[in-house]
């Protein structure tokens, strides 16, 4: 009768703890999908509102000093809220590992710029175009990995990476012959600006994101460090970006000018955004981040039909439909080599184990 206990009570665990599971991964889903999408539309919304704008430069600024300061207060919390220990770890982390430190200015600088081509993509396209359009860093980040990390590619990859260009390229060609769809009462807009801005953000998101698996590749140092690194180069550089391109209307009219409870709603989703999907995204396969990012093209462009009169035709449904199904296709994992017949172990198992299936590593192991 013991036993019969222990074990019903073991199934109960394990039941209950694939059930937090799959509502962890619903959550995970939920977020990304609301993070990828709110982002997008509301800068669109901010850049298109009647009246003087806000300057991007500074908001990619504010956007950096939040994320590093949020990150300095996680790594002082891990610390127990000891200063010293605290103060001797980014010593010795950022100082005195001034090397390490330094292979991270490069990634910075790339960040820094694609924040700032952000704007200016989205100020100049309409919010679900953009979105489609961008799902290009998929395809860069895939030929640098090629090219970089010497990485291969499965057929059904190199097939999905041309069926996004295919339909991106769709994409384009339809709103190339309507002129780009502008809001009513909105400033003048460039679709050419709009386009160049968006293609130099994914071949600048692709390079960045694989430079920076390289040079970090067997570092154990953690994100919140990281992104304290990042942070100190990309308010530097994004301080000296503002000064170039907007540095007399920022001195003249103030760091703030234009800035609103939506803006700074802006910059927060952009500062905070980023961590909260790098805790979520432990959570979430690739195939459900394939999914969320899906997802997440389907409510832009919905969303953008009922605040922005965005409207659809059948070229850019086509071509919409290409780049979800690619993003998909890419997103599923490698098949296996062929593998004989399975053989059940007969040894068995310690209580709550499990085997791993063939020809996969164990479920641990692919824990991102």
């Amino acid at each position: 009768m013991a036993e019969l206990l222990k074990g019903g009570t073991c199934l109960l665990l394990i039941f209950l703890q694939k059930r937090g599971n799959h509502r962890l991964k619903y959550i995970s889903l939920a977020v990304l999908v609301v993070q990828n999408a709110s982002l997008i539309l509301s800068i669109r919304y901010v850049r298109t509102l009647p009246g003087e704008r806000f300057f991007a430069t500074t908001a990619v600024v504010m956007a950096e000093l939040l994320r590093g300061a949020t990150c300095l207060l996680l790594i002082f919390l891990q610390k127990r809220g000891n200063m010293k220990q605290f103060a001797l770890f980014l010593y010795d982390a950022v100082v005195l590992q001034y090397v390490d430190t330094l292979k991270l200015a490069v990634p910075s600088l790339i960040y820094t710029l694609q924040n700032n081509l952000q704007y200016v993509a989205i100020s100049n396209l309409p919010a679900a175009t953009f979105q489609v359009t961008y799902q290009l860093k998929i395809l860069t980040t895939a030929i640098f990995s090629v090219l970089m990390l010497r990485k291969s590619l499965s057929r059904l990859q190199w097939l999905s990476l041309l069926l996004l260009f295919s339909g991106v390229a769709i994409v384009q060609v339809e709103q190339g012959q309507a002129g780009g769809q502008s809001s009513p009462g909105t400033a003048r807009q460039s679709y050419v600006v709009g386009l160049v801005a968006v293609v130099v953000s994914c071949l600048s998101s692709g390079f960045a994101g694989v430079y920076f698996e390289k040079i970090l590749k067997g570092s154990s140092a953690s994100v919140w460090l990281r992104n304290v690194q990042l942070g100190i180069f990309g308010t530097l550089l994004g301080l000296l970006g503002m000064w170039w391109a907007e540095g007399a209307a920022v001195a003249a009219q103030g760091f703030f000018h234009g800035y609103s409870p939506v803006v700074w709603g802006v910059i927060l989703n952009q500062a905070f955004g980023g961590l909260l999907v790098a805790v979520v995204v432990k959570y979430a396969d690739n195939i459900l981040k394939g999914f969320a990012t899906s997802l997440s093209i389907v409510a832009s462009t919905v969303a953008s039909m009922h605040l922005f009169g965005f409207r659809l035709h059948p070229p850019f449904v086509l071509g919409a439909g290409l780049v979800i199904g690619a993003v998909y296709m890419y997103s599923l994992p490698k098949a296996g080599p062929p593998l004989g017949p399975r053989k059940e172990p007969t040894t068995p198992l310690p209580l709550g184990k499990q085997r791993s299936e063939p020809g996969y590593p164990p479920k641990s192991v692919l824990v991102e």
